[in-house]
């Protein structure tokens, strides 16, 4: 199971630092075999270039997220 953050999404890398719920979800869901995705660009635009909680991707690599599984959720 996977999560791509895109814009906004991906300051999930501050939300984790300064909320102990969000924190504790976010290693639930890895600690279970989850990963995070997080857009390249919109981390660089947000000047985050070692993202902790989510891994540096492209849109490649959210087209083959989407592509090979058999349910999408978008919000």
């Amino acid at each position: 199971m996977g999560i791509f953050l895109l814009g906004k999404g991906v300051e999930l890398e501050n939300l984790v630092k300064s909320d102990s719920t969000i924190k504790e979800q976010s290693d639930k869901f890895l600690d279970n075999g989850g990963t995070i995705m997080g857009c390249g660009t919109c981390l660089q635009s947000r000047n985050n270039k070692e993202p902790q909680v989510c891994k540096f991707s492209s849109m490649k690599d959210l087209y083959e997220l989407a592509h090979r599984n058999k349910i999408v959720m978008t919000f």
